[in-house]
């Protein structure tokens, strides 16, 4: 689902106090309703539109009450400083991952499951001791991603000041976007002009100026940051 839709959904603060009480244990909507000092009618109109967005999920017991669920994981990021606003939407990685191919994150993948190693002899199964192991240690390993994000935000936004101090009388914001463009990859000015929100002649034009100050080059139709 598109993430500016998934933020909109979450705007409304009912139903994310539906999300935080059935994160916890399913619930039914009665049960939903006495819970949150919210009408029936409201719950089930809230969780029809959670439902559509494949964020919750339901069943049926035996007595035939519907519990609800959250339906997947899904991680919704709002980034906003003067040079930037945005949302970006992601869900979980498979277990597969091979988060040791990532260059600018240090991951210590071995130390951090040990499941592996401790199994209950009569089950087979990881002993909790071990699962405990492990839920404390990923707990701190978010707590340190979630301030390393906060600290690369933060030398984003320096970084990006100082760019724009570089072009004294021209729009140095304009410049520091088409620098940004390329840093994820080489990009046609075609591509670029769609990120700036400028005509292609523009950015093109811009493009010369860069690479004569040694910071662009071309490669072929589409430009890089030098090397």
């Amino acid at each position: 689902m598109d993430s500016a839709a998934v933020l909109d959904l979450l705007g409304n603060e009912n139903r994310r106090r539906i999300l935080r009480l059935i994160a916890r244990k399913p619930c039914y909507v009665t049960e939903i309703s006495d819970c949150l000092g919210v009408s029936p009618k409201a719950v089930i109109g809230h969780l029809r539109k959670l439902d559509e967005a494949d964020l919750v999920e339901s069943h049926v017991d035996d007595r035939r009450r519907k519990y609800y669920s959250i339906a997947r994981n899904l991680r919704l990021e709002v980034n906003v400083s003067p040079y930037d606003f945005g949302t970006k939407s992601a869900y979980s990685a498979s277990p597969s991952l091979d988060i040791t191919s990532c260059r600018h994150v240090s991951i210590d993948v071995e130390r951090t499951r040990t499941r592996e190693a401790a199994r209950d002899a009569r089950t087979g199964d990881p002993d909790l001791a071990s699962l405990a192991a492990d839920l404390q240690r990923l707990e701190r390993l978010e707590n340190e991603l979630s301030m390393a994000q906060r600290w690369v935000q933060g030398q984003l936004t320096e970084t990006l000041e100082e760019i724009t101090a570089r072009f004294e009388g021209v729009d140095g914001r304009f410049y520091g976007d088409l620098l940004r463009g390329l840093a994820v990859g080489p990009a046609t000015p075609a591509d670029l002009s769609r990120r700036v929100e400028a005509s292609p002649d523009v950015v093109a034009d811009a493009l010369e100026g860069l690479a004569a100050r040694g910071v662009v080059e071309r490669d072929g139709d589409r430009w890089r940051l030098a090397a």
